[in-house]
């Protein structure tokens, strides 16, 4: 079996199939970590396939000091950024609002327990929609990929201290959106 350090080398080489493998093995968990930062599937797709098209034209600078995930998802929130900065000056707030109207699951076939977790599921995403792209970016990372802090430092280029801090501030935005959604539904 390849590692990605294979792949690329091949890539490298000419061998246009290796790029799909590594494709194949770091899409579906960019996409999911995207879908979260992005907030719309579409979003999420439109992204995750630029991050690839410029991973393969960048493929060269990849320097390997870490994995190539990290490299990728760095690339992926840079144009996540932009791509906000380009709609912010292009489109209104409504029509901002109907690009990223994801709709839930349909939960009416759902058994009863699980109808009270995808609510709160809903709740939570939410709430992490209301939050600043730092603070989404930043928990995202941390709390649903596993990042340690470290990474997080590495991966966001920000100095351990402003991690923690803007984790911790993250954290109390989100509890504090939380509550006004509950407050909101009760």
């Amino acid at each position: 079996m390849n590692s990605d350090q294979d792949w690329i080398r091949d890539t490298l080489q000419g061998d246009a199939t290796a790029f799909g493998h590594l494709v194949q093995a770091h899409q579906d968990r960019l996409y999911r970590t995207l879908l979260h930062v992005c907030g719309s599937s579409q979003d999420a797709e439109d992204v995750a396939q630029e991050t690839f098209i410029q991973a393969y034209k960048k493929l060269s600078a990849f320097a390997g000091k870490s994995e190539f995930y990290t490299w990728i998802y760095r690339i992926a929130i840079n144009l996540w950024i932009s791509r906000r900065r380009r709609q912010r000056s292009e489109c209104s707030l409504d029509e901002l609002r109907e690009r990223q109207g994801a709709e839930p699951p349909a939960v009416e076939a759902a058994p009863s327990g699980n109808l009270e977790r995808l609510e709160q599921i809903d709740q939570v995403r939410q709430a992490l929609d209301r939050l600043s792209e730092d603070y989404r970016t930043i928990l995202v990372l941390r709390e649903l990929e596993g990042r340690d802090y470290e990474q997080l430092s590495q991966d966001l280029e920000l100095p351990l201290g402003t991690v923690r801090s803007r984790l911790h501030r993250a954290r109390l935005e989100l509890k504090r959106h939380l509550e006004i959604i509950l407050g909101e539904q009760s």
